[in-house]
């Protein structure tokens, strides 16, 4: 791993900082019917795909899709079909999550529909490693440690933000690369591996900005708020439903400036950076869920849909 030299001003804690990394990881076989001779579909997917890293699976017909399902380590996504240049497209985002994925052969099956008759497309993906860098810091004990009387405010707060991140909606509202929340510089990458007080602890699973108390919060892209909370470790914090699985998270804000329920454009300002829940000063704490893994925000702020599937 490569060091990396971060300052504790600004650094955030989050869910799972406090216990040791989890190498699980949880994927089951999609069983799938043969393929229907003749029909007339493109699926571009790509090779391989670097652990925590997001891609994109985009099927392309010129006959009209009845419907589309792609399958992806035991989660079902249900993309938009959209009609460009009298072709039929669906496009999805997957990835994996550097809490638990493990290189090696994963299967994708991606299930179309024309005219009743179902297709079946199957690709063989090469997870590989990702070097990460490492983050070693030195922490106020009871700053890394929770007390034992906030240890079931925890496992409630888990259960609620867990149900937020399973959220798979029908429309996709998102495009790339998406908005750029702040303009701050990047200062803690995602899945950098943390040593807090000499103990090796859960990688880093978003991608923090520095950026001053109060400053406005963007959201990436159109949504819909499926949740607001102020939680121990994540501090005030806005979940925002994309569609089709794509969720984003922004966590230790000084104030949530939408509810519940809200339509969001994209660009819009939802909140103010904060240092609220485990945080050592302002900063935002991004992180970006796709069927809830969360994948690495920073290449879907930089590429087109065309750089990520080429």
């Amino acid at each position: 791993m490569v060091p990396l030299s971060v300052p504790a001003q600004g650094f955030g804690l989050e869910e799972g900082d406090g216990v040791p990394m989890d190498s699980s990881a949880v994927a089951q076989s999609v069983q799938a019917e043969s393929p229907t001779p003749g029909s007339a579909l493109v699926l571009a997917a790509p090779g391989q795909a670097g652990v925590g890293q997001p891609f994109l699976v985009r099927l392309t017909s010129d006959q009209p899709l009845d419907s589309v399902s792609v399958h992806w380590q035991g989660k079902e996504v249900v993309p938009t079909i959209s009609v460009w240049n009298d072709r039929h497209v669906a496009l999805a985002m997957l990835g994996t999550d550097v809490l638990n994925a493990k290189t090696g052969k994963e299967e994708l099956v991606v299930i179309a529909s024309i005219d009743g008759k179902e297709s079946t497309l199957r690709r063989s993906l090469q997870l590989v490693p990702v070097e990460y860098p490492r983050q070693e810091l030195t922490l106020p004990e009871k700053m890394v440690t929770p007390p034992a009387e906030v240890l079931e405010r925890i496992r409630a707060e888990r259960e609620v933000t867990r149900a937020a991140l399973e959220t798979v909606s029908p429309v996709r509202m998102w495009r790339l690369p998406l908005e750029r929340p702040v303009g701050g510089e990047e200062s803690s990458p995602y899945g950098a591996q943390r040593i807090l007080n000499g103990k090796p602890k859960n990688p880093h699973r978003g991608l923090d900005f520095r950026s001053p108390m109060n400053n406005p919060i963007k959201c990436v892209a159109d949504g819909v708020v499926i949740l607001v909370g102020d939680f121990y470790y994540a501090g005030k914090s806005i979940y925002v439903d994309h569609g089709n699985g794509v969720i984003s998270l922004y966590f230790h804000l000084e104030k949530p400036m939408v509810k519940e329920g809200d339509t969001v454009q994209r660009g819009q300002v939802i909140g103010l950076t904060g240092m609220t829940g485990r945080s050592t000063g302002p900063h935002l704490h991004l992180s970006i869920s796709v069927l809830g893994r969360l994948v690495d925000p920073a290449p879907l702020l930089k590429y087109t849909v065309d750089d990520m599937l080429n």
